[in-house]
């Protein structure tokens, strides 16, 4: 294993680069999505409701059979793994942000349009900041699970760690599988902690004192 991971080191220096990037970058999208569609929401039973399902019913699909549709679209690469890791990745911040917004004290926003701040304002000042550690928690969730659906990715060549554990996997009982398959499954869930550990002091850094108390 050690000679397997001096050889290589390289390749999985870049690997786990590709992976954490692809992570990261769909993770920031479905968060702005998310949020966008929270916002849009959380102030409708129906829409709240509806929102809920639909988180719900996405985390049924199999994501082996969402690449696989994607494939005929958008051929194999890098589409349809930002594609499938966006959607996976926004489904927890979703209903996480809906919770969080809509559980923020309703007489505090009547407070603050009642001294002249506009529904932007509110919205932005006092509502998502409120909402915002509910809304982290649902990143962080959702940035431990596409981390393993980042490696899925590979099976339509998508970037990242997958690569090692589908030609690992492909060739059991050859030289090096086993060690193939380890180096990316052992890489994959350290760096899912060192991200976590980034989030919690993001969370830190970003929520207020008073609400963290």
């Amino acid at each position: 294993m050690w000679e397997y991971l001096v050889d290589r080191r390289g390749l999985i220096a870049f690997q786990a680069f590709q992976h954490v990037s692809l992570v990261v970058q769909c993770v920031l999208l479905a968060t702005v999505i998310a949020i966008g569609l929270a916002v849009l929401a959380y102030r409708s039973p129906r829409l709240t409701g509806l929102a809920n399902g639909l988180s719900a019913i996405g985390l049924t699909i199999p994501s082996f059979a969402l690449l696989g549709i994607l494939l005929a679209p958008f051929g194999f690469g890098i589409t349809p793994a930002v594609l499938a890791v966006t959607f996976y990745a926004a489904l927890p911040i979703l209903r996480n942000a809906v919770v969080g917004l809509a559980g923020v004290d309703r007489s505090l926003v009547e407070s603050a349009r009642g001294i002249g701040m506009s529904r932007l304002s509110t919205l932005w000042r006092i509502e998502l900041p409120l909402a915002w550690p509910v809304i982290l928690a649902g990143i962080r969730v959702s940035t431990q699970m596409v981390m393993g659906i980042a490696a899925i990715a590979a099976y339509v060549l998508g970037p990242g760690l997958g690569s090692f554990i589908f030609s690992g996997l492909s060739r059991l009982g050859g030289a090096n599988a086993l060690n193939a398959t380890l180096v990316g499954t052992i890489a994959i869930v350290l760096l899912a902690l060192v991200l976590d550990v980034v989030l919690v002091l993001v969370g830190r850094l970003t929520t207020s004192r008073g609400i963290r108390v």
